[in-house]
């Protein structure tokens, strides 16, 4: 199946990443013969820069700039955090309130122990879009497991930024192998049909690097999608 391009004109091009799909091939997947950069590549039959990054498990909003001076100046423009970003989190749990801000600091490698490591400013803002009670049971006290959909949008582009935050406010997200319990990931696996990290890059909004005119990029989550 070929990628869905969302945008495409002489400088830049997005595509709606599927779940499950590296951005480009790393050294720790080099078994994997996918990976979203090479794949545009050959579907368009022509050179593609990646200027930002979407976890393996994501799904949505990916942009690729078509020459190395529209790289620079969109990862300048993702740098700077001059963009909106907004993501659909399927998370544990309700939330007491209906939307807040996490306001918590993260250090650089998440793949390292924090100890040590420089401590980087983060903040998320959230908000509930959604909330359900599911007929699955992961503790003998309970018949049913509460989840809810929230919008998440960082303010900045820490690696794993939004799974480490909702995990820091008890609410992380489902499928998350790395942040969430293992238990309740497989039942609703099983309750879905269907096992990813329940996370997705709606929608990406920037002013184009050369033309200036604003930009915005969407991508409506996939059929299947619960709660949305």
């Amino acid at each position: 199946m070929p990628l869905i391009v969302l945008h495409l004109d002489d400088h830049l091009v997005a595509i709606d990443k599927p779940p499950g799909l590296l951005v480009h091939r790393t050294q720790l997947a080099a078994q994997e013969d996918a990976a979203a950069l090479q794949l545009l590549r050959d579907q368009l039959d022509r050179p593609v820069w990646p200027v930002h990054r979407l976890d393996r498990g994501t799904s949505g909003v990916l942009l690729f700039a078509l020459s190395a001076e529209v790289a620079s100046l969109l990862g300048a423009l993702f740098e700077q955090g001059r963009m909106d970003k907004r993501y659909l989190a399927l998370v544990r749990g309700w939330p007491l309130n209906d939307a807040g801000v996490v306001d918590h600091p993260l250090a650089r490698d998440p793949e390292q122990p924090s100890a040590g490591q420089t401590m980087l400013e983060a903040q998320t803002r959230w908000r509930v879009l959604q909330r359900a009670e599911w007929p699955i049971a992961t503790d003998a006290r309970f018949a049913t497991t509460r989840v809810a959909l929230l919008e998440a949008e960082p303010l900045q582009g820490r690696r794993h930024q939004i799974r480490r935050h909702l995990k820091h406010i008890a609410h992380p997200i489902l499928g998350d192998a790395t942040h969430g319990k293992g238990p309740l990931n497989r039942a609703v696996a099983a309750h879905l049909g269907l096992q990813r990290l329940w996370l997705h890059a709606r929608e990406l909004v920037l002013d184009h690097p050369v033309t200036g005119a604003p930009l915005r990029l969407q991508a409506p989550p996939a059929d299947g999608w619960p709660c949305s």
